[in-house]
């Protein structure tokens, strides 16, 4: 039970964390399947806006209760993402080059050693546990 000072804990956040993963795989997968292939901005566009708010909903939960996290490396890669993400609106005529680069950072940053991925720019590397 946490202490009147300490934050409460999401309910069931491995199962939310899984959720919003899920829908972030599965919505950039459409997103850029379908620019590849050639379909409608208007039928493409409602995947992009699904990939940026799955993909904030994934770095609110990992970044709770402390930002910390966020200057982990991962966290970094994840703010990396997501402004190309949001990028895309602006730079539509780049949008397959963004959106391929939005994935090889994504699967970089996966399969990183756990050195790297959790280095922090502020704090160092991450203490062992």
């Amino acid at each position: 039970m946490p202490t009147p000072s300490a934050p409460h804990p999401i309910p069931h956040l491995r199962l939310w964390s899984v959720l919003a993963r899920t829908v972030h795989i599965l919505a950039i997968s459409i997103l850029v399947g379908g620019h590849a292939f050639g379909a409608l901005a208007e039928q493409l566009r409602p995947m992009l806006y699904v990939t940026i708010a799955s993909g904030l909903i994934m770095a609110f939960l990992e970044a709770y209760p402390s930002c910390k996290s966020l200057f982990q490396g991962w966290g970094i890669l994840l703010m990396i993402k997501l402004a190309l993400l949001c990028a895309v609106p602006l730079a539509w005529n780049h949008r397959f080059a963004i959106l391929v680069a939005v994935l090889i950072i994504g699967s970089v940053g996966s399969h990183m050693t756990k050195r790297l991925r959790h280095y922090s720019l502020l704090y160092g590397p991450e203490p062992d546990r």
